[in-house]
C-alpha cells in the first residue's frame, strides 16, 4: 500500500507539476516570459466575452428572447 502512495506522489511531483516548476524557474529569468501564459488566457477570455456579447445582441435584435413576465406557481 505504501508503494501506491509513493507512486501517486511521484506522479504529481515529477510529472504533473513539472510545467509549474518550469514556469517558476522562468519567472526568475524573465517576467514577460512567465506572464505570457496569463496574457494568453486573458486574451482567450476577452475573445470569448466579445463573442458572447455579439451573440446576445444578435438574439436581441432578432426578437428571439422571451420577455414574458412569469413567476413560479407557488408565488
Amino acid at each position: 500500500m505504501k508503494e501506491l502512495f509513493e507512486l501517486i506522489q511521484d506522479l504529481f511531483v515529477n510529472v504533473l507539476f513539472a510545467p509549474l516548476d518550469a514556469l517558476r524557474a522562468l519567472e526568475l529569468e524573465s517576467w514577460w516570459g512567465a506572464n505570457l501564459v496569463s496574457f494568453f488566457f486573458i486574451a482567450i477570455g476577452m475573445v470569448a466575452f466579445v463573442y458572447w456579447m455579439l451573440q446576445l445582441k444578435s438574439h436581441h435584435t432578432n426578437g428571439e428572447e422571451d420577455k414574458s413576465v412569469t413567476s413560479h406557481s407557488f408565488l
